[in-house]
């Protein structure tokens, strides 16, 4: 593959934190699925308040089927997964058949969860092609750039809602470091100080009396020009 276009760099960008946003969600998704299921309480005001999205959801019942499953919430699970897809259509040439067909899986399933009687069944469906897609990707794209670009976006992603999720620094270390390998390496453009200030703030978590997740989330989201 030849010289990689602005485009081409954004839409793999997106791909790699689209797809990841899916895979995450739905495990948070399922869980707190299930407690609401149990009775534990009407717990996705919490899920809401977590991820900063708006709380438009009039009830649990009514929060289990539009934040899964209604493409006309932008926030939903649907929708970013269409996102994904969307991305992935239009690079199917960078990409190939092969590495799309996941995606397409994981749209085939996630619309097989939305009329199911145990919707969390068909979402593992999801969570498994997501999981095929970044494996044959890393089998099938030619292009080292290419699947940098993707895993890219895959770790701001993951490190982004990881912070938002306040899970800790052991994971948000390991994250880091995968996410500095693939940025090095895909050449994107990205800026110095905003690396700084993430590495700084994850590195020292353990010894920080307060931890600034929001100051992380900031600094994951300003940290590539893009």
């Amino acid at each position: 593959m030849g010289i990689i276009s602005l485009e081409q760099t954004n839409r793999l960008y997106w791909l790699g934190r689209y797809s990841e946003r899916v895979y995450t969600t739905i495990r948070l998704y399922a869980k707190c699925y299930d407690d609401m299921l149990d009775d534990i309480g009407e717990n996705y005001a919490d899920f809401c308040r977590m991820l900063e999205i708006p709380n438009i959801y009039r009830d649990k019942e009514d929060f289990n089927q539009r934040y899964g499953f209604d493409d006309a919430d932008p926030n939903s699970i649907l929708s970013n997964l269409i996102r994904a897809y969307d991305n992935a259509i239009v690079l199917r040439e960078e990409i190939g058949s092969e590495t799309l067909s996941y995606i397409q899986l994981a749209i085939y399933a996630i619309n097989k969860a939305k009329i199911s009687r145990a919707p969390l069944l068909e979402l593992q469906n999801v969570e498994d092609n997501i999981l095929a897609f970044w494996g044959i990707a890393d089998d099938f794209i030619e292009s080292e750039t290419t699947r940098n670009i993707i895993k890219m976006g895959k770790r701001i992603e993951r490190i982004d809602l990881y912070a938002r999720l306040k899970i800790g620094a052991k994971e948000l270390k390991s994250e880091l470091h995968r996410m500095h390998t693939r940025l090095l390496r895909s050449g994107m453009p990205y800026r110095e100080s905003c690396l700084e200030r993430l590495t700084d703030a994850i590195e020292h978590m353990d010894e920080a009396h307060v931890i600034d997740y929001g100051g992380i989330v900031q600094s994951v989201e300003s940290l590539v020009l893009i």
